[in-house]
């Protein structure tokens, strides 16, 4: 088992690999396997960016992510014009309808509501606007509604699970409640355990994935 010592140093590694983060604007300190990230960045993007490269070390049991953001004034946006990138971003989009998602900024937090059928479309949705320029933070609140509930999301979960190089399928238990997906186990990093809950969401028909993985 890793120490707290031999996990920050990892991670701080982790961070200066990046090629899209200054690893000197970013703190990092460990106890018990919780990795607490802290520093001041200047886009909403290095802070997604820093937590998943956090995420990816093993041993890593919970982020704490305490960073702040400062955005340039040169790269102030409006929320007006935050509002209209946002719109634009999902006009994009091919894999949404941008009417029926609902839109709220206010002062660079944006708030997305509204429907879609996959899970997918839901985080590449929240992707493609964490990378515009003035946004401070996405909630995303947009929820799945299927049009249909697969009989064999069971299956097709653990099929799934079993074919990705990167799980250990042997370890995981896979419950289906209807739609509602539950995974137990045990599984080796904190990685891998984003993985099994990433495979478990692409199957048809899931609305809600329960993670009680244990690292």
């Amino acid at each position: 088992m890793k120490t707290d010592i031999q996990i920050q140093k990892d991670v701080m590694d982790e961070l200066k690999w990046d090629p899209s983060l200054n690893s000197t604007e970013i703190g990092v300190t460990v106890k018990n396997g919780i990795v607490t990230l802290s520093g001041q960045v200047n886009s909403y993007t290095k802070k997604v960016a820093a937590e998943k490269d956090a995420k990816k070390i093993s041993g890593v049991k919970a982020i704490a992510e305490d960073i702040q953001l400062h955005v340039f004034p040169s790269f102030q946006k409006s929320d007006s014009e935050i509002a209209e990138a946002v719109l634009n971003a999902l006009k994009w989009n091919s894999s949404v309808q941008e009417e029926k998602i609902k839109i709220k900024v206010e002062d660079g937090n944006v708030q997305l509501e509204g429907e879609v059928e996959w899970e997918y479309q839901r985080t590449s949705i929240k992707s493609a606007i964490e990378n515009l320029t003035g946004v401070k933070s996405v909630m995303n609140l947009i929820t799945i509604k299927p049009k249909f509930t697969a009989s064999d999301v069971h299956q097709k979960i653990i099929a799934a699970l079993h074919r990705s190089a990167t799980i250990d399928a042997e370890n995981i238990i896979v419950q289906t409640i209807g739609s509602q997906v539950v995974l137990s186990g045990r599984v080796r990093s904190f990685a891998e355990k984003e993985d099994a809950e990433l495979a478990a969401w692409k199957a048809p028909g899931v609305t809600s994935v329960e993670n009680e993985l244990q690292i």
